[in-house]
């Protein structure tokens, strides 16, 4: 998440999962599974579905937020043949358990909301209608950024010289 406004937002719906756990320390396993193209008209962790093992659950709402300095990022994730969300829930510490933190289609910011050790991220099929608006955004506001390979400063032999102690005042 940017401190600048993003230029575009796509409203979305997410969809989460609890496995019944093989482990005699938890009962179960949460973990993203799903972005819908548009968020529903479910309230937040609605049962939408699911038998004694696996129950799926309507999320919530969330918005992915569309920036011009990161089109070179969504254009590489829709080139790749499968284009992915990464979808983030946080922990609440409460009922329900988690909410909705963030959706993102840059495989570089969904990539770093893993360096948290309490957020469940995955990385789910992005839904066509998403690839479509993405590609839109892509179109009105991808603009080749060159790449300037930076020189590096000449070193100094002497910066790091110990000094005759005469010399130290």
């Amino acid at each position: 998440m940017s401190s600048v406004e993003p230029l575009a937002r796509i409203a979305v719906g997410a969809i989460a999962e609890r496995h019944k756990a093989r482990s005699a320390w938890i009962d179960h396993v949460w973990r993203p599974v799903a972005v819908l193209p548009a968020p529903s008209h479910l309230a937040p962790w609605t049962e939408i579905g699911g038998d004694a093992d696996c129950v799926r659950y309507y999320a919530g709402a969330a918005a992915i937020e569309l920036y011009p300095s990161s089109t070179a990022s969504y254009r590489d994730n829709l080139a790749s043949g499968a284009p992915l969300l990464w979808l983030v829930l946080r922990p609440t510490g409460r009922e329900p358990p988690y909410s909705v933190a963030a959706v993102t289609a840059d495989p570089g910011e969904g990539e770093a909301f893993n360096e948290s050790a309490s957020d469940l991220v995955e990385a789910v099929p992005m839904p066509e209608l998403v690839r479509q608006a993405i590609a839109e955004f892509i179109a009105g506001h991808y603009a080749e950024r060159p790449f300037v390979k930076r020189k590096r400063d000449r070193a100094d032999p002497q910066a790091m010289a110990r000094v005759p102690a005469k010399d130290r005042r």
